[in-house]
């Protein structure tokens, strides 16, 4: 949903709400877990956060609390939905000179323990969505060597005429906001 202006809490209220029943913009849910569908750009983005439990700690806790959104220019909202399946949230941007909306319900959960520890979630957009795909979020601890990962990786493809219109500002946004997580996530704690 494209806005001249941000929206009201309450409007954003409605919003999420409406969104709730509303199908995946996509067929390939859940695909970040395995194989990767065909016919949708992928971004990896990766950058370590540090080493040791205390780091990995921060890092979860900092995802379980959205500040992977936290960038000035995109925020999630509301901040205090839980990551849990089946949870809906939006993701409010302004760029260019006005708002975007976008509703999104989260797939899957990553809690894994072994050689490399791993805590995170997928996300995959509604039919709604200015975009159609998936993204995924994960903290890794890599018992080799003690150092902790932030990792991104989404495959999307536009779902709206506007997007489609003005598909190379669609991947800027998109590349800048990669830039923009890893860099508030190796924000230290």
């Amino acid at each position: 949903m494209f806005l001249l202006r941000q929206p009201s809490p309450e409007a954003i209220r409605q919003f999420i709400f409406s969104q709730h029943e509303l199908p995946f913009s996509y067929p390939e849910v859940a695909a970040t877990a395995g194989e990767l569908p065909s016919g949708y750009i992928v971004d990896r983005n990766r950058i370590e956060l540090g080493k040791g439990e205390q780091v990995y700690d921060g890092a979860v806790a900092a995802l379980q609390s959205w500040k992977q959104f936290d960038l000035g220019w995109v925020r999630m909202v509301p901040p205090e939905t839980p990551i849990e399946v089946g949870a809906v949230v939006a993701i409010l941007t302004r760029h260019f000179g006005f708002w975007s909306l976008n509703a999104c319900r989260v797939v899957y959960l990553i809690n894994e323990e072994g050689a490399v520890k791993k805590f995170g979630f997928a996300y995959g957009t509604l039919s709604s969505h200015v975009e159609r795909g998936e993204e995924r979020f994960t903290i890794e601890w890599r018992g080799t060597d003690d150092t902790v990962w932030y990792d991104i990786l989404a495959f999307s493809r536009p779902n709206h005429f506007l997007v489609k219109l003005a598909y190379p500002l669609a991947r800027m946004l998109q590349k800048r906001f990669a830039r923009d997580s890893l860099a508030a996530m190796a924000r230290p704690r």
